[in-house]
């Protein structure tokens, strides 16, 4: 059974909210392509999986909370917050726009936006 558009939106905020990274990667398509505000330009699953595996030595805690949904056909746009606390206890609140493309039940296209000033802790800055 494929998940519609709303269905892997919300999965993706569930799997990222639960830090269950390994399974929120196989929601992308494996020629996935991802312009993401601070990792950059990113093509392909198994290279984001490799990503995300430092993830959680980077935060302690990570929540990303939806604020406003818009879906229509295979394309979604998602206004939510991010409350994240990095693995040294400095503290990051930043709100963020999420745009996804889903085909066949798959994240083909992702890229995000916000300012990055609110992780620069997380950067080393």
């Amino acid at each position: 059974m494929v998940i519609d558009t709303r269905g892997i939106v919300t999965r993706y905020y569930e799997l990222a909210n639960a830090g269950d990274w390994d399974t929120w990667c196989d929601l992308f398509a494996g020629a996935t392509v991802m312009d993401e505000q601070l990792a950059g330009h990113i093509e392909g699953r198994e290279p984001l999986r490799a990503m995300m595996k430092g993830f959680p030595s980077a935060y302690s805690s990570f929540t990303n909370s939806p604020v406003h949904v818009v879906v229509e056909g295979e394309q979604a746009a998602v206004v939510s917050h991010i409350s994240a606390v990095t693995g040294k206890g400095e503290p990051i609140e930043a709100d963020v726009t999420n745009y996804f493309q889903v085909r066949d039940g798959e994240i083909v296209y992702f890229a995000n936006f916000h300012d990055t000033v609110p992780f620069a802790p997380a950067l080393g800055n």
